[in-house]
C-alpha cells in the first residue's frame, strides 16, 4: 500500500482491506450438514448425487435442458470447444478475462480478437464479419458484467457464415436477455461458480445446452472419454466437479435472492453516491432485465475528473479500498499473444479506451452501506482535489 495522501490526513482509512470479489459465505451450517452427509456416503466425486442435484437446480434456474458440472469455468470452455470440434480461428472479444482466449489457445486454436461496443462493453456485432476467414469456425461471446451480448445479432452472423456460436457466461448466472434466462443462447453457454462469483462452489463451472447429443459428449469428455465403465470412446480429460464443491454450489443457490438483494442495494448506493462527481460514470443496467449486480463498475473520464483511472485507484488503495481495473491491458496486448510468431496486434480502439477507464469497486455481502458512503466520499474528495492528488502521486513515483 502506498503512503496515504495528505488530503486524507486525519480521516481514518479502512482498518481492513475491502476487496473486489470477496467470497459470499452463506448458511455455514446448511453447507456443513451436506458435507457430513457426503462423508457418510463415502461418495466424494465421480458424478455423485450432490453434483447431479446441483446440475438439476441450475437447469431449473436457467430453463435449459442439460447442465454439465465441471471443476471450473475454464475447463468448461475447453471441454465445450473440444466437444464442438472447433479448429482454426475463433472470434472473441479482447475485453474479457484471460481465461476466455486462453481456453482457445490452450487447445491449439487461434483467438481472433474483435473490438467491443463502447456502450455495452460486449462484442461488437458490426465488427465481426471483417475478421471472418476460411479458417474461422466459431464465435465466442462474453456477457460482460452480466449484461447480455447482442445474442440475436450474433446468432444471425453465425448462421450466415455457418459458424458455431458459444458464450462465456461467467458473469451472467441469474441474468436475462430479452427476458429469457442466459444459459440457452447459442450452442452452449459456460457459467463460473468460482469463489469470487456471487454464487460459488469454491471452484466450479457449468456448461448449459439444449443440445442433448452435445450434452452426452460433454459428459464423456469431462470423464476421460468413458462411455461406460471400461469403454473409452474418445480422448477426454478429468473435468469433474467434486461432491463437496457441489454442496457449496447448492447452498449458494438456496440463498441467491438475498445475495442479489444485497448486491442490488449496494449497486444503487454506489450509483447514488457517485452521481454528480465529474468524470465518474457508473455502468448502468437495463432494469427490464434480471441482473445479479455482482460487479459495480465505473468509467473514469480523465479530462472531466482531472485524474485518470490509475490515479484514482492508487488513492483508493492508499485508503485500503482495493478497487481493480478490468481487463487491463486488453487480451490482445498480453505478452502471451504479442509474442506469437507472425501475429500483429490488432487495433481495437474501443477496447484500448475501456481498459484505461474502467474501475471495479468492492461489493457483495462483506460490504455495507457505511463502507460505500465512505468510498464515494473518497472518490469525490480525490476528484475535487485532483491537482493536489496528481502532484503527490508524481512525487511517489
Amino acid at each position: 500500500m502506498i503512503d496515504r495522501l495528505a488530503i486524507f490526513t486525519g480521516i481514518p482509512a479502512f482498518p481492513q482491506p475491502l476487496h473486489v470479489g470477496r467470497p459470499n459465505v452463506v448458511d455455514r451450517q446448511g453447507f456443513l450438514s451436506r458435507v457430513e452427509a457426503i462423508l457418510d456416503s463415502r461418495w466424494l466425486t465421480n458424478n455423485g448425487p450432490v453434483v447431479r442435484e446441483f446440475e438439476h437446480a441450475v437447469a431449473q434456474i436457467t430453463g435449459v435442458r442439460n447442465c454439465v458440472a465441471v471443476c471450473n469455468g475454464t475447463i468448461g470452455l475447453e471441454i465445450l470447444i473440444r466437444a464442438l470440434d472447433l479448429s482454426g480461428e475463433v472470434i472473441v472479444p479482447s475485453f474479457t478475462f484471460a481465461a476466455t482466449p486462453g481456453a482457445l489457445a490452450w487447445l491449439g486454436l487461434t483467438p481472433v480478437f474483435c473490438d467491443v461496443d463502447p456502450s455495452t462493453h460486449n462484442l461488437f456485432p458490426g465488427g465481426i464479419e471483417e475478421h471472418i476467414t476460411s479458417r474461422t469456425t466459431g464465435i465466442l461471446g462474453v456477457h460482460i458484467w452480466g449484461r447480455a451480448c447482442a445474442t440475436d445479432e450474433l446468432a444471425a452472423i453465425a448462421r450466415r457464415h455457418s459458424l458455431e456460436l458459444i458464450f462465456d457466461a461467467a458473469h451472467a448466472f441469474g441474468c436475462t436477455s430479452g427476458g429469457v434466462p442466459i444459459g440457452g443462447f447459442g450452442e452452449a453457454e459456460v457459467f463460473s461458480f468460482h469463489a469470487t462469483k456471487y454464487a460459488n462452489a469454491f471452484e466450479g463451472g457449468m456448461i448449459a445446452t439444449n443440445n442433448d447429443d452435445l450434452a452426452e459428449r460433454l459428459r464423456r469428455i469431462r470423464n476421460f472419454g468413458f462411455q461406460d465403465v471400461d469403454h473409452v470412446v474418445e480422448i477426454g480429460i478429468n473435468g469433474k466437479m467434486s461432491e463437496v464443491a457441489a454442496a457449496m454450489g447448492l447452498t449458494s443457490l438456496e440463498h441467491l435472492a438475498e445475495v442479489v438483494a444485497v448486491n442490488s442495494e449496494n449497486y444503487q448506493r454506489y450509483s447514488d453516491g457517485l452521481t454528480g462527481i465529474p468524470g465518474v460514470r457508473v455502468v448502468t443496467f437495463d432494469r427490464r432485465e434480471s441482473h445479479n449486480y455482482q460487479y459495480v463498475v465505473a468509467e473514469i473520464d480523465e479530462v472531466e475528473a482531472g485524474l485518470d483511472r490509475d490515479g484514482l485507484m492508487r488513492v483508493l488503495h492508499a485508503e485500503n479500498v482495493l478497487a481493480r481495473r478490468y481487463f487491463y491491458p486488453g487480451c490482445h496486448q498480453l505478452e502471451a499473444y504479442q509474442s506469437l510468431p507472425g501475429r500483429e496486434s490488432p487495433s481495437l480502439p474501443a477496447t484500448e479506451a475501456l481498459v484505461c477507464r474502467t474501475i471495479c469497486f468492492p461489493t457483495g455481502t462483506a460490504v455495507g452501506a457505511a463502507d460505500i458512503a465512505r468510498i464515494a466520499s473518497i472518490v469525490a474528495r480525490a476528484v475535487d482535489q485532483s491537482g493536489m492528488v496528481k502532484d503527490q502521486l508524481a512525487g511517489l513515483i
